[in-house]
């Protein structure tokens, strides 16, 4: 017999070898020849599919897997294969075996399932169950669990992004623009910096516009124009970085004694605080969690924090706007409620110390552990429990791709004690770590349904809520998209409560991965075909929507800094006659600070060039008909989503695309 077997090389930068590299068949009948895969001229290039010929002395039968060996030729040359497909000439049958994987040193072996999903009840054969046995053993000795600090998710044991596997680490080009763009940020801001004389605080509000050369953004402009001014200050609870804590508000807070009189200037003259408040037009961000935190003390300078109340109203004509403000969770003579009616200075640093705790709640609980932290423990579950040839692993792999190099480089590089949190941000060194672990121990796994979570906060009514809207579209789309799939696979929720290796996946998950937090709500075992549907449209829709919507604008929010400021130098104000330009300049952040908010931001914010947008499966894991369909109906359900938001948008100064499918990235990558 004679096989006709194609290879395909990665199409990134050094995928390609110019190693020896071995080929076996492997058939219910008996296995192949060892071949050595060698054309004349060069084979294995960077995005090269190249055709070979693999004789067998028999028929192997129906094909199981091929086994890959790599060998050094003159020096040890890393190889990316994408996939092997083999058929046989004069015969209608024609294999596909994914492969996406890193061949490392030199002697390697890897064994390629054929590419249609199983679970562990569909293989009958003594070899496909060793098979699927040893693939795991040998990736729990390579992902290994590590409680990083008490109290948050537990993470790969990693110490940097050097320690990672191949197979999870960025691509060339993406770690040499990752590097790259970091640089050229500082290096942009540094120059500013010199050009500005560096000093140790702004002199006026309009100096910030001196670092905006290059980095900028049409929303960052926007935002400069427009931060002032209480309609815009209420929009960013709904529409910018930290779209989750707005609440509905049914009755005050006892500390945060407001009364009707206070507030009564900003309501419509017909109506009373009271009144508003029954009708549901009254609504509140609470940053309760920030009391008491620890500040950060940079150059020898202690920071300041602040956990303010912030009341807003829906009025019926400017939107929703804020009524009134309480720097400090205790009310005393010394923590006043600041007011739309007060000096105009007073009222505008009372709205800067809420956005300053807006920047610690987004950056590290919306955007950190809320996503990043939470998908790697479902990376960490599925590499460890689930062979590749699971339905589950197929359906998921694309949705973790760099999430733990990603990850990793956060621990060092950003929140690590000589990071860059610590270097600008007022919750940077201990604040930070207390930050996560309060919030990770009220976090629940019905809050990161967005149903539940618009519903628990009841702003499901709130107007010109874009991202509850576009959100709950998304949701649906995925739900769709999930159900299909897990249908292919599961007929019957007997199915999911029997397969052995699901229920070890989100034992880990569960066990492993989310300990120490008991009120999460997430069981150790998956029962149903709808409790795994649910679960996989959490992972989805965390991983697209829910980081795309705290991490995407974080640049267009933070670029004017006192609109986010990143720390505060001066403690919140006392005395609302007191306030002056020259204390609020003291108060944000200085030169240095600013400049390294700005490149930050835009690092992180940006586009990333080598991005999947959502939807886009490059690496194809499934082969069936049936699963390619499923994916290719979600690919139209979505454009048709992008459509209908692109036309919502149209005619809005402020434009609201961060949902937009081809906006997401298909996994957390940044």
């Amino acid at each position: 017999m004679e096989y006709k077997v194609t290879v395909a090389t990665g199409t990134s930068e050094y995928s390609g070898t110019n190693n020896y590299v071995y080929i076996t068949l492997v058939g219910e009948k008996g296995e192949s020849e060892r071949t050595v895969l060698d054309n004349p001229g060069l084979d294995f290039c960077r995005g090269a599919v190249d055709d070979y010929t693999v004789s067998s002395a028999a028929d192997l039968g129906p094909l199981i897997m091929v086994r890959l060996e790599k060998h050094k030729y003159w020096v040890e040359d890393n190889w990316f294969c994408r996939y092997v497909k083999v058929s046989v000439p004069g015969q209608r049958c024609s294999y596909t075996f994914p492969c996406y994987r890193w061949l490392v040193g030199d002697g390697v072996v890897i064994e390629l399932r054929e590419g249609t999903a199983k679970k562990l009840s569909d293989d009958t054969l003594p070899l496909e169950i060793a098979h699927r046995k040893a693939e795991l053993q040998e990736r729990q000795k390579t992902y290994r669990w590590l409680a990083w600090a008490p109290g948050i998710p537990k993470c790969i044991d990693a110490k940097s992004e050097a320690d990672l596997p191949q197979d999870v680490r960025f691509d060339n080009e993406k770690r040499s623009d990752f590097v790259g763009s970091l640089h050229y940020a500082l290096l942009e801001l540094s120059l500013k910096k010199l050009a500005i004389k560096f000093g140790k605080s702004w002199n006026d509000l309009d100096d910030f516009k001196r670092i905006f050369w290059k980095l900028r953004s049409p929303i960052a402009e926007y935002t400069m124009k427009h931060w002032k001014e209480d309609w815009f200050f209420g929009y960013q609870f709904m529409n910018g970085s930290n779209p989750r804590m707005i609440t509905k508000c049914k009755e005050l807070p006892s500390n945060f004694p407001v009364t009707g009189d206070m507030v009564q200037s900003s309501l419509i003259p017909t109506t009373t605080l009271k009144e508003e408040l029954k009708k549901g037009n009254i609504f509140l961000v609470d940053h309760a969690i920030m009391d008491g935190i620890p500040a950060n003390v940079i150059r020898d300078k202690t920071q300041h924090i602040a956990a303010p109340l912030c009341l807003l109203y829906e009025h019926p004509e400017k939107g929703l706007i804020p009524i009134a403000i309480q720097l400090e969770q205790k009310p005393d003579k010394d923590t006043p409620i600041f007011l739309p009616s007060d000096p105009p200075l007073a009222w505008l640093l009372a709205k800067m110390w809420v956005r300053h705790a807006e920047f610690q709640v987004f950056q590290l609980l919306s955007h950190l552990l809320r996503t990043h932290l939470v998908i790697e423990v479902i990376c960490m579950a599925t590499l460890r429990q689930l062979p590749a040839v699971h339905p589950i692993y197929k359906f998921l792999a694309p949705h973790l791709r760099y999430t733990l190099e990603i990850n990793c480089r956060g621990r060092t590089q950003l929140i690590s004690p000589d990071g860059i949190f610590k270097k600008v941000v007022s919750t940077g060194g201990d604040g930070l770590l207390i930050l996560a672990q309060r919030e990770y121990e009220v976090l629940t796994y019905r809050s990161l349904q967005p149903k539940f979570d618009f519903l628990d906060r009841g702003v499901t009514k709130l107007r010109d809520y874009f991202y509850r809207d576009h959100s709950l579209m998304l949701w649906d789309v995925i739900q769709n998209f999930v159900s299909g799939i897990i249908s292919l696979y599961y007929k019957s929720d007997s199915e999911v409560e029997q397969d052995s290796e699901l229920q070890a996946w989100i034992n880990d998950v569960a066990v492993e991965g989310f300990v120490d937090v008991p009120g999460f709500g997430l069981a150790s075992e998956l029962k149903t075909k709808e409790e795994l549907i649910t679960l996989l449209s959490v992972v989805i829709f965390t991983s697209t929507a829910q980081h795309a919507a705290t991490n995407n604008g974080q640049f267009d929010w933070c670029a004017w800094v006192p609109n986010t400021p990143c720390t505060m130098r001066h403690p919140p104000p006392t005395d609302k006659d007191a306030v002056t330009m020259g204390l609020i300049m003291d108060t944000l952040p200085d030169i240095s600070q600013s400049c390294v908010q700005m490149a930050i931001t835009w690092h992180l914010g940006r586009p990333q060039p080598d991005a999947i947008p959502m939807g886009q499966y490059v690496e194809q894991y499934f082969t069936e008909p049936a699963a390619l369909k499923v994916i290719d109906k979600f690919r139209k359900e979505l454009k048709e989503l992008e459509e209908q938001i692109i036309a919502q948008n149209e005619g809005l100064e402020l434009q609201y695309l961060y949902l937009c499918p081809s906006h997401m990235e298909n996994s957390i990558t940044i």
